[in-house]
């Protein structure tokens, strides 16, 4: 799903471009919006416990986050163990990073997880946690592939 054409991301001596940087994190939110939307609306529609809609949105995040990079790995010929180690690599910090602060933003904003799926608070809320998230999750996804970790693992696939 991303394009990684990109695979000079260093952009002078021990540094990581902020343009890869934000691909690599675009990549991450895709997969954690996916999954945090989905695990949000199911958790708020079921009228489970907040600690019980998070979780359920957490692991959805990392299921659709780990899924679409081995989507991408996956067409590069290597195996599904192999793909899935490397999603392992390239997303794990990025979405946990995500995932806390995402879910730390809709737990604190009042009234958000108890708004239901058809509130504007709900939604906006929403809409905000993962902006946060994505805006703070950016450095940390420059400094890993700035090392060779995170997301610079799946460029060795290519």
């Amino acid at each position: 799903m991303t394009d990684h054409h990109e695979h000079g991301s260093r952009s002078g001596p021990g540094g990581a471009s902020w343009a890869v940087a934000i691909s690599a994190t675009l990549h991450c939110l895709t997969g954690c919006a996916i999954g945090e939307v989905l695990g949000m609306i199911i958790g708020t529609s079921l009228g489970l416990h907040n600690a019980g809609t998070v979780v359920l949105a957490v692991v959805l995040a990392f299921a659709f986050g780990y899924a679409l990079t081995m989507r991408g790995v996956l067409r590069t010929g290597v195996g599904l163990a192999a793909a899935f180690r490397v999603a392992l690599a390239a997303d794990t910090v990025s979405i946990l990073v995500m995932e806390v602060v995402d879910n730390v933003v809709m737990v604190v904003v009042p009234g958000a997880m108890d708004a239901g799926a058809g509130s504007a608070l709900f939604w906006g809320s929403l809409a905000f946690s993962l902006a946060v998230a994505f805006v703070l999750t950016v450095p940390v996804n420059k400094w890993l592939i700035a090392r060779g970790k995170g997301h610079a693992v799946v460029h060795g696939q290519h």
